[in-house]
């Protein structure tokens, strides 16, 4: 299953009411941990387990203390110290040498599911917002829906924080729905990039005018098939809440009209395949300059991976896109 928060609540949302159910959310961190601050994770009466909230080390033993807030229909919190001898951390032999705060809600009717029911239909619906929780006292929860559902914040806005309401300390994190990605051309290399993409738990639509492209028994993980003229992927961009666009068809003339209709979205990430020149025929065929865009049109597409197999460019340009989205560099974490 995928892990994030929207793919777990769809799992929860139907089954919310046959179950007990505990939601777990790590609060605070210090040192290096797997998970940060306002990451989830929810535990059945009857054993489920979705999501993560460390490497895998550690869910076990939350599922048992899970069960004693199911037994007292009380929160509880609980901290992890890898570098304690005494610490369960410890004995495993995790040694990531980090510190995990968790705390444990119950999550039913009579505390209104933490709100959790409000956040999962608002992602559905393609909506970010703010979700705040109680850390220590009852159990609480509110989704704040935001107009803008487009614009980037960086990694460090995204983290949960700890903020002070009504002399209760509550952890606040931004919720954004799965990334939505527009694939403009269905050709075989465009198969790699839907299949990762889908892999990735992201949201695939496919356009493609041209009847012996995109084939539903070639791309059987994308959502939304789309045939229209390329004027109408304005509207759909918008309506939908698509965040990038990979423009892949090997035409200049199709490549240039969906460029052409990028000019009234709010698209955060645009690729477009092929060398500098060509990329400078498709802006002249469009008759549209760099300024006129939403955001800027990465062309060659992707990260120079070395990659020469349309695998290794699929991973190259969804690994870029990935880092644009999350207003990240492309350095190594080694420093290397």
């Amino acid at each position: 299953m995928h892990q994030h928060l929207y793919h777990l609540l769809s799992h929860w949302f139907p089954q919310k009411d046959t179950t007990e159910w505990v939601l777990g959310t790590v609060f605070s961190t210090e040192g290096p941990c797997y998970r940060k601050a306002g990451a989830m994770m929810l535990f059945s009466g009857d054993g489920q387990q979705l999501g993560m909230l460390s490497g895998g080390c550690l869910e076990s033993d939350i599922q048992r203390q899970a069960k004693k807030v199911m037994t007292q229909n009380t929160p509880i919190s609980l901290t992890y110290d890898s570098a304690d001898e005494d610490d369960i951390t410890y004995q495993l032999g995790i040694g990531c040498g980090g510190t995990v705060h968790i705390c444990l809600h119950p999550v039913a009717m009579e505390n209104r599911y933490l709100a959790l029911d409000e956040l999962y239909i608002s992602l559905k619906q393609g909506i970010s917002g703010h979700y705040v929780q109680q850390i220590h006292a009852q159990s609480h929860g509110a989704f704040t829906p935001i107009s803008d559902a487009h614009h980037i914040l960086s990694d460090r806005q995204k983290k949960g924080r700890i903020i002070q309401k009504e002399q209760q300390d509550w952890l606040r994190t931004f919720i954004q729905p799965p990334i939505h990605l527009l694939i403009a051309g269905g050709g075989l290399d465009a198969q790699p990039v839907a299949t990762i993409a889908k892999a990735l738990g992201w949201k695939i639509s496919l356009w493609d005018p041209r009847p012996a492209n995109a084939r539903l028994e070639h791309f059987t993980g994308v959502d939304t098939f789309l045939r229209g003229d390329a004027a109408t992927l304005s509207q759909f961009c918008n309506e939908q809440h698509v965040d990038a666009l990979i423009i892949m068809s090997h035409n200049l003339s199709l490549d240039a009209s969906v460029l052409e209709s990028t000019l009234a979205t709010s698209l955060n990430y645009i690729a477009l395949l092929g060398p500098e020149n060509r990329k400078a025929e498709v802006f002249t065929r469009s008759r549209i300059i760099d300024t006129d865009l939403p955001c800027k049109v990465y062309g060659p597409a992707g990260l120079n991976l070395g990659a020469a197999l349309p695998e290794g460019i699929a991973i190259s340009i969804l690994s870029e896109c990935v880092a644009v989205l999350n207003g990240a560099d492309t350095k190594s974490l080694s420093g290397k």
